[in-house]
């Protein structure tokens, strides 16, 4: 299972919820497994900190990030998992079963090396687990800012889940005993995040759209695809932090040379 201390690295993000109420059912849920960030992105009612389900944990609800957009709630992680089920979806993300949850993120946080009985964790790696609104789950949109999507086994006669019991679901697979979690992490086929923040993720996709744009790579009907396509992109190259500097370096001379050779204009 997850230590405290590694439970204090989880964010549980929850995207353009509706109801109050199953805001407030994820706050009892998270209290109830020992996690206590959560974050709410472009929530539907003004009024969701009132929610009367959160038993026992209005003081998570109440301490909850407020954030306008999904890259703003997760800037500061490096490890994005969305979650969902594959009915009706072809992601293009590595697809990871929740059986696997656990023994991932316990890498993405201990940077690699064999996590102790007492958890190692990385000093600059935070993790997110990121939910979608209840009528129709995280969009392809949503997904772009994803390393990973964690498959939530359901009923393909009956896809949807409650939000609550979604959170729920997931961190109980966090919060049990290891031994039976799930495989173990060196079964897991996904590749090791370096401590990349998503902001910065992001700043590496605007310059690279800035130097397409300037290079008249592709019509400005094509810019929002191009952009969602970049971000998939860059989320899948496990980049270091050293890779991102000469990455940066490398796409703004060209966008400076571009510039140029356009007397200025992009």
């Amino acid at each position: 299972m997850l230590s405290p201390a590694q439970r204090d690295r989880v964010e549980i993000v929850l995207v353009s919820p509706r109801n109050p109420l199953n805001i407030g059912a994820v706050a009892r849920a998270m209290a109830n497994f020992g996690f206590s960030h959560l974050t709410v992105a472009a929530a539907y009612a003004p009024h969701w900190r009132e929610a009367k389900s959160a038993v026992g944990a209005p003081e998570l609800l109440a301490t909850a990030r407020e954030c306008a957009t999904l890259g703003e709630a997760l800037r500061d992680c490096t490890f994005v998992a969305g979650t969902g089920t594959l009915t009706h979806r072809r992601p293009e993300q590595p697809v990871v079963p929740l059986p696997a949850l656990a023994p991932l993120l316990l890498r993405q946080l201990d940077g690699g090396g064999p996590a102790s009985a007492a958890g190692c964790i990385h000093p600059a790696r935070r993790v997110a687990l990121v939910f979608g609104p209840e009528k129709h789950g995280l969009t392809r949109q949503d997904l772009a800012f994803c390393h990973v999507l964690v498959e939530i086994p359901t009923d393909p006669r009956q896809p949807s889940m409650n939000l609550g019991q979604a959170v729920a679901v997931c961190l109980y697979e966090l919060a049990r005993p290891m031994e039976t979690a799930g495989s173990p992490a060196s079964e897991t086929r996904e590749p090791l995040h370096p401590s990349v923040t998503s902001a910065e993720l992001d700043r590496l996709a605007d310059l690279v759209e800035q130097t397409m744009a300037a290079a008249h790579y592709s019509p400005r009907s094509m810019q929002a695809a191009n952009r969602h396509d970049v971000r998939v992109l860059l989320r899948g190259l496990s980049l270091s932090p050293q890779d991102l500097r000469r990455i940066l370096g490398l796409f703004r001379r060209v966008l400076w040379r571009l510039g140029r050779s356009n007397g200025g204009r992009p």
